[in-house]
């Protein structure tokens, strides 16, 4: 979307002279892109399920996954250079055009079931001044989030150019809460609250320390999902090596922050008080530190950061399959734009999706909770195949130089390929079947964009992979019918 009005941002993107980004702005893209609303409410959905022995292996275990996977994306993007349209081109050119237009649409997926969450958020949020908004999901939140959703869809129509001084009140007014949050919570943490049942088995509800630890994976994988941000713009990049360095720098420092943040709020209140917080839990916390302006300042500075990652989710949401529609991947009118170069048809399909999802909230009294564990789990195919693809790679030698040593390589696939197979097991059925019912229809687009580029529709293992995924959607919707699994 380089050539368009507007600043290409995934939560917090800089405008660079040119068009083009340099190193702190990249960095910049990737922590704006994981921090957004899932740190807000950190404390509480960690500890849900979770004590602080679990929390911290559940931390411990995505720092290895995660880094793995950011090793992959620092890998692929110097020796994949072409290959600058994200995490599905990367599942494409390795395993076949059925992996890498699932991959496209898992990322869609994620990307429009997150801005629902971040909609449920943000007046979940202002219930806190106006509590007829209750947890995000009542008609009066419902109203509230459809107009926002509408406004952000016109500004954007409009090629607004503003984006930019958007993102940078955004960016701090969600860092600067954060950073005061922790100073002030390590202050007031207290060993003895935070040691009292250190493992959780004090609490029956809880269960065994690794089915607590599973309970983690999700919302780990929720905070840090932008991971990939550098990536998917890496065509803008002004140097292709500051991709790589960008990720890690975000990483760590997001990894800093979240874990800081859960493990802290431990110290304050115990894992029974926190798991019955009222999201953003942050609020919860702090006021019990400080007073009530401490919940006042964590509820405005979580209204102002959602709506600023609304804005600029939705822009990369609708340029994933905006991108997709172009190269041939994905139906072709998903590639239209409008006389300004606003990807104006799969902006609307999007928030379409969007606005659709908010009417079922009201009546499936869907929680942000809920919805961002669908979006977690529909983002790991693109997750699990950039992986696998830098993986085969270092096992076939393509791009490497005779004689390069391809062990480390491998073995940094391998992990964040085994990393995201392991959250496909602690994800759980429930939402697996959502993300398979939400997954099939796509078969249907995929032969429509297939037939368009008169491109044969399946070889035979992409046939079988198809008539699977088609038949674990039916089944997961009549078990979803007949109330045998729920994920809302």
């Amino acid at each position: 979307m380089a050539a368009t009005d507007i600043s290409t941002s995934t939560a917090s993107v800089p405008v660079a002279t040119g068009n083009k980004l340099r190193l702190g702005a990249l960095t910049a893209l990737v922590i704006g892109s994981m921090v957004g609303s899932g740190v807000f409410s950190l404390p509480q959905n960690m500890a849900a399920g979770a004590g602080p022995l679990a929390i911290i292996i559940g931390w411990a275990i995505t720092a290895v996954g995660m880094l793995g996977l950011v090793f992959v994306y620092q890998s692929l993007a110097t020796r994949k250079p072409e290959l600058d349209a994200g995490p599905y081109a990367y599942a494409k050119e390795g395993f076949g055009p059925f992996v890498g237009f699932n991959s496209a649409w898992g990322y869609w997926i994620s990307a429009w079931v997150g801005n629902v969450s971040y909609a449920v958020i943000v007046f979940s949020a202002l219930s806190y001044f106006f509590p007829a908004f209750g947890d995000g999901n009542t008609w009066q939140s419902v109203i509230g989030a459809s107009a926002l959703l509408w406004v952000i869809h016109f500004l954007i129509m409009s090629g607004v150019r503003q984006a930019a001084i958007i993102n940078l009140i955004v960016t701090i007014a969600k860092i600067a809460p954060i950073v005061l949050f922790i100073g002030i919570v390590a202050v007031a943490f207290k060993v003895d609250i935070f040691s009292a049942d250190f493992s959780g088995l004090g609490n029956a509800s809880l269960g065994p320390v690794m089915t607590q630890v599973r309970s983690t994976m999700l919302v780990t994988l929720w905070v840090f999902i932008g991971i990939e941000g550098a990536s998917v713009f890496s065509a803008r990049a002004e140097r292709r090596k500051d991709i790589a360095t960008a990720t890690v720098l975000g990483f760590f420092a997001c990894l800093a922050l979240y874990a800081l943040v859960s493990l802290l709020s431990l110290g304050v209140i115990s894992q029974p008080g926190l798991a019955v917080l009222k999201n953003p839990s942050m609020a919860g916390v702090l006021e019990a530190v400080v007073g009530p302006w401490g919940a006042v300042l964590i509820n405005l500075a979580l209204v102002v950061s959602v709506v600023g990652a609304f804005l600029s989710w939705t822009l990369l949401a609708a340029e994933v399959p905006h991108v997709a529609g172009k190269d041939g991947t994905m139906p072709k009118f998903f590639g239209r734009e409008n006389e300004r170069g606003v990807p104006s048809t799969s902006l609307l399909i999007t928030n379409l999706l969007v606005q659709g999802s908010l009417i079922i909230t009201l009546f499936a009294q869907s929680t942000y909770q809920a919805l961002f564990y669908i979006a977690s789990a529909a983002i790991l195919v693109p997750y699990i195949f950039s992986g696998a693809y830098a993986a085969k790679l270092a096992i076939t030698g393509e791009s490497y130089k005779a004689g390069e040593r391809r062990s480390g390589a491998l073995l940094i696939g391998l992990v964040a390929t085994i990393y995201g197979l392991w959250l496909v097991y602690a994800a759980g059925l429930s939402y697996l079947f959502m993300c398979a019912i939400l997954y099939a229809p796509g078969i249907i687009f995929y032969v429509w964009a297939r037939r368009e580029n008169q491109a044969r529709v399946f070889h035979p293992v992409e046939a079988a992979l198809a008539v699977a995924l088609a038949l674990v959607g039916l089944y997961a919707a009549y078990e979803m019918w007949t109330g045998a699994v729920s994920a809302l």
